[in-house]
């Protein structure tokens, strides 16, 4: 009898932490800062001091603070799998902060710490199908690594970002289409409940060489990660 009883409270245990965990929800909040002090002079002043908190019940996971203008191409192909073909690789969107180790969408912890994040895709190689529905992902960085606010070429991306997993593999964040947020002020979170995806959408401003600056919705996965990982 003991025993049964034992064990009937070890279940309702597992119940109650599953419950809690799933319970988990975030919000995002604005508010007025400058930039980390780990950001480079260069950096700092390309970043604004908008940023961005991302809290739960446990408290505040990360912060960011995006690229005031980011450079985009005035009339982009459009690419198969691509939600911002208007984006150059390389090209720096932004700084996060985090408050508490984070996972990437591959599951590799990031330890706490400020980190630049840049775009990439995933390549066409047959290594990474099934990945994500898109190529589009942020690719971190170690502040310390990177000071140069200038897009930085793709192989050395690769290597730099290995710095923030501590694998041989980059420390990679996907993006999904912008839609998802719906219409609303931004920035938003939005939990895809299928996936178990976090998604916070911010807005950037896209400048090209000639013509009017235009807003990019970026919505990044902050917490969740790919089916196989």
């Amino acid at each position: 009898m003991k025993r049964a009883r034992s064990i009937a409270a070890l279940i309702a245990g597992v119940f109650l932490i599953l419950t809690a965990t799933a319970a988990q929800s975030y919000r995002a909040e604005t508010f007025a800062a400058p930039p980390p002090a780990e950001v480079s002079a260069a950096m700092r002043g390309m970043l604004s001091e908008n940023a961005i908190r991302i809290v739960s019940e446990k408290g505040t996971l990360c912060e960011v603070w995006v690229v005031r203008a980011v450079p985009v191409q005035a009339n982009p192909s459009p690419q198969l799998g691509v939600i911002l073909p208007e984006l150059a690789e390389g090209t720096l969107i932004g700084v996060v902060r985090f408050r508490t180790e984070g996972e990437d969408y591959r599951r590799q912890s990031v330890p706490p710490g400020v980190y630049t994040m840049r775009y990439a895709l995933h390549p066409v190689d047959g290594n990474h199908q099934g990945v994500a529905p898109q190529r589009d992902f942020l690719l971190l960085v170690p502040a310390a690594a990177d000071g140069d606010p200038g897009r930085m070429p793709l192989a050395e991306l690769y290597a730099q970002s290995q710095k923030a997993s501590g694998t041989t593999h980059p420390s990679v964040w996907s993006l999904v289409p912008a839609e998802t947020a719906g219409a609303g002020a931004l920035p938003a979170v939005t939990h895809h409940a299928e996936e178990d995806l976090w998604i916070v959408t911010f807005a950037v401003s896209g400048q090209a060489e000639s013509g009017a600056p235009r807003q990019l919705r970026i919505s990044l996965v902050f917490a969740g990660h790919a089916p196989e990982a």
